[in-house]
């Protein structure tokens, strides 16, 4: 297939999301509050859509937690945020989804765990949650993690395999069981009378040659949308690169339709982080747009002077903080591509390539900074205020290239980014060493 051609899946609906290969790929997060905190949770749900996640899952793991879902969902919305609420069940969800119908009613999906749903009452505890969610006609996730994949199962394949005398290793083995338990449930599942095109699929692993293996086989033998995901991926730099290498490949050889990048967040760290890298994953490979993405080098021995990086950090964060308003404001947008170079040598024709872009100069030459916009020389700055001269032309730019929604319009609306203009960066970086 060419890179991104999507394998094609049925379309399944998680409140009013689609999931498929004929939509866009979804982004989805989870929050790490304790549910039972319904005004702590649904605060996070809230900065979690609102920095991009489309679903949002919660753990309901206890009677607390199933009472609070509604709560936090009413809260979510009084907040002005629409969001569909997954809730992710192991051991107990049977009990508490039949115990908390406002739960079950209140949820848009659920997300089962076929190794963690009641040990030798499995099945039948399994059965008892697609039930509920036929009963409010709900898809599920069909979710096999390597941690906690079906002993029996695993144990019977291991069995045979040694009775066949196969040559399958014990990995091998061990993927396998994660797809028969997998497929083993969405079939059960349709014998319960859930829909075909309710039913999402994940096999999740920790490590990047495992989960590419795992997705590929899955991938040919089913027509499930397929949730991917690297489980544990860790803190910072590790589990930012595994979760794109991992993802990246997949994405490109068109397996998944809905991501989640599980980074483990620094004490009291920011959540949404993982969404963040998610959108950033899925616009670097071209198959989607969040943001305008802002092209800066990464500096030399030309460019010893700081002015450029600090230049292109505070025209990222603008553009972050603007996205709010721009999203609801300037349709198309995310789009827009900026150039923040350092010196002559790149600077001018990487700025010609993007919308619009500024070629500062290096360390000894000529201490002014041509501006390019689609292409052309526009002006050239010079001066303590270059930063603000520069991000005026940006402003101005995206008012005249992306037309204002109807119901914001109006003079006022325009200039509304003027208003939040950052703060001056010192202009003696831009001197002669």
């Amino acid at each position: 297939m060419r890179f991104g051609e999507r394998r094609e899946t049925v379309t399944a609906w998680v409140g009013g999301v689609p999931v498929g290969s004929s939509m866009p790929v979804v982004v989805q997060s989870m929050t790490n509050t304790d549910t039972a905190d319904a005004r702590g949770t649904a605060e996070q749900v809230v900065a979690l859509a609102r920095a991009g996640s489309q679903l949002v899952r919660v753990t309901v793991n206890n009677d607390e937690a199933a009472a609070a879902v509604p709560e936090i969902a009413s809260r979510v919305i009084d907040a002005g945020v629409i969001v569909p609420i997954v809730g992710d069940f192991h051991y107990n969800g049977h009990l508490l989804l039949a115990k908390y119908p406002e739960c079950a009613r209140t949820l848009a999906k659920y997300r089962i765990n076929p190794g963690n749903v009641g040990g030798k009452r499995r099945d039948e505890n399994f059965r008892t949650i697609v039930q509920i969610a036929v009963d409010h006609d709900k898809p599920v996730r069909i979710g096999v993690n390597w941690g906690s994949l079906d002993q029996d199962l695993l144990t019977q394949m291991m069995d045979e395999n040694a009775r066949t005398g196969s040559l399958r290793d014990a990995k091998d083995v061990y993927i396998e069981a994660m797809l028969a338990s997998a497929l083993r449930s969405a079939e059960l599942a349709e014998e319960v009378g859930l829909r075909h095109d309710q039913i999402i699929i994940s096999a999740k692993v920790s490590g990047v040659q495992d989960l590419v293996e795992v997705y590929r086989r899955l991938a040919a033998r089913c027509d499930y949308p397929l949730h991917l995901g690297l489980t544990e991926a860790g803190m910072g730099t590790k589990g930012i690169v595994a979760s794109t290498a991992g993802l990246s490949i997949l994405l490109a050889e068109g397996i998944g339709d809905t991501i989640r990048v599980s980074l483990t967040p620094k004490p009291n760290g920011d959540r949404t982080e993982e969404v963040l890298v998610a959108q950033q994953i899925l616009q670097s490979l071209g198959l989607r747009s969040f943001a305008p993405q802002v092209t800066a080098c990464p500096g030399c021995g030309r460019t010893t002077s700081t002015f450029f990086q600090h230049m292109a950090e505070d025209i990222q964060t603008y553009i972050r903080d603007q996205m709010p308003v721009w999203r609801e404001e300037r349709p198309g947008v995310e789009e827009l591509k900026v150039a923040v170079m350092g010196c002559v040598v790149n600077g001018p024709g990487e700025s010609k390539h993007a919308n619009i872009g500024i070629s500062l100069p290096g360390t000894f030459e000529e201490p002014k900074a041509p501006v390019y916009v689609d292409g052309k020389l526009r002006t050239t700055l010079k001066g303590d205020t270059i930063v603000q001269d520069f991000l005026k032309i940006l402003e101005d730019y995206v008012a005249s290239h992306y037309a204002a929604t109807s119901a914001n319009s109006s003079s006022d609306a325009t200039a509304a980014p003027s208003s939040r203009m950052i703060a001056p960066v010192k202009p003696t970086s831009l001197s002669r060493s």
